[in-house]
């Protein structure tokens, strides 16, 4: 694979985001301080007002679209729903030759009654905080580096499609038909999932699958009447217990038993129990597998009297294999940051983000371009603040590179043909 030269004249562009640093971190930090876990879509409606000044200046067809609430089964074991936030969505440019594909979630995982709200530094280069690094900064990122590409010369040569979305960090539910409309407009994606702690991209990555198993036995008085009684919980320890030894009979595959609700008194035999799990695996071929092997377990437990099994949910991404064009993209990605000084590599990982709903739908991209930091999804969330401004230069050189390509004639026959593509 050739090796990707960055063009001399792209440079000074790139050092007009030299001085933006503490403009990106106040913007981050104010963010942050928004609470916008998944579920509480007041929240994330603010963050979503705030992107909205941020992106005004970028005279882009703006749009903000409702989303499907969130189904689920509570620990009652009944269906309830939860309305999400809007995702917002910027076009600009529809007709030009080449269609890029800009995405990250304005919510975390950090619920409203959180205690984890505020930022607050660790030492001069790092802060702490919810959502600085997934995703608060990388929102910073992608927009910087589109103002870069904006004020350039080759602007007209790529037209790109924005869209912030309300629902990542529980599967991207409600969003997930945006992103796959999308797929239908564009060449290929970049997406601002932050990069791997060390800094590194991720490349291939596992899929997911969220369930849920209702088990409903029947109540009776525990000293009295216990023979009468069908025991909930014994039903659904028996599942996990069998499905937990799934683990390790197929490469790759996964099983995860992660929350476990049921039962009162103990003096009545419980009727009924839930349980949420998570499967991750690496080829789109073994859901099939995974499904067969759950409905076997059920099926055997639903032979006894009186004990019924139901299992809700299903796989929500599928597994982000790499074809040959998302080897060149992010291999281009690689030479650019060599050349920045921003050394680059492509790993593994059984993380899952919208990268895997684009690549499903066979468009090639980049999905960790955000910042650099750590311990996602737990009150240790640190962000480098060194590594805003070189993050964001990554993805603007990047988006001149193609646009000063195309400028000059250069095909972009390998993302065509990748095009609707499956993974």
């Amino acid at each position: 694979m050739a090796h990707h030269c960055l063009a001399p004249d792209i440079l000074p562009w790139l050092d007009r985001l030299n001085d933006q640093h503490d403009d990106m971190l106040a913007k981050t930090i104010e963010l942050a301080e928004i609470n916008s876990g998944s579920l509480n879509h007041q929240g994330v409606n603010q963050v979503l007002a705030q992107l909205q000044k941020l992106t005004a200046h970028l005279s882009a067809e703006q749009e903000r679209i409702a989303v499907a609430p969130l189904t689920e089964v509570n620990d009652n074991g009944s269906m309830v729903q939860h309305r999400l936030g809007d995702a917002l969505r910027l076009r600009k440019r529809p007709q030009a030759p080449l269609q890029v594909f800009l995405c990250g979630h304005m919510d975390t995982v950090f619920a409203k009654d959180s205690s984890f709200q505020q930022v607050r530094w660790l030492d001069d280069d790092t802060i702490n905080g919810p959502g600085v690094t997934d995703l608060k900064g990388g929102i910073l990122v992608m927009l910087k580096a589109l103002d870069v590409l904006e004020q350039s010369p080759w602007a007209e040569q790529i037209g790109w499609e924005m869209l912030f979305n309300p629902d990542e960090e529980i599967g991207s539910p409600g969003s997930a038909p945006l992103i796959a409309e999308a797929a239908q407009r564009v060449h290929f994606g970049m997406i601002f999932e932050p990069c791997l702690p060390d800094g590194n991209l991720a490349g291939q990555r596992k899929g997911s699958g969220n369930f849920t198993v209702v088990s409903h036995g029947k109540a009776a008085h525990a000293g009295r009447e216990h023979h009468l009684g069908r025991n909930a919980i014994r039903a659904l320890c028996d599942f996990i217990s069998a499905m937990d030894d799934l683990n390790g009979q197929r490469p790759g595959i996964t099983f995860n038993p992660g929350y476990i609700h049921g039962g009162g008194p103990t003096n009545i035999v419980p009727e009924r129990c839930i349980h949420r799990f998570n499967i991750r695996l690496e080829h789109p071929d073994d859901q099939q597998w995974c499904l067969t092997q759950l409905d076997s377990i059920i099926a055997a437990i639903n032979q006894r009297e009186g004990i019924r099994l139901e299992l809700h949910g299903g796989f929500t991404r599928q597994p982000k294999l790499l074809t040959p064009a998302n080897r060149q993209l992010l291999f281009m990605a690689k030479d650019i940051g060599h050349e920045l000084g921003i050394p680059l590599e492509i790993k593994l990982t059984g993380g899952c983000c919208d990268g895997n709903n684009l690549a499903a739908a066979g468009i090639p991209n980049i999905d960790t371009l955000g910042v650099q930091g750590g311990a996602i999804h737990s009150e240790q969330e640190y962000l480098y603040v060194k590594s805003l401004v070189p993050r964001a230069k990554l993805s603007a050189a990047i988006l001149l590179s193609f646009a000063r390509a195309s400028a000059f004639g250069e095909q972009f026959d390998w993302l065509a043909a990748s095009s609707g593509e499956q993974q």
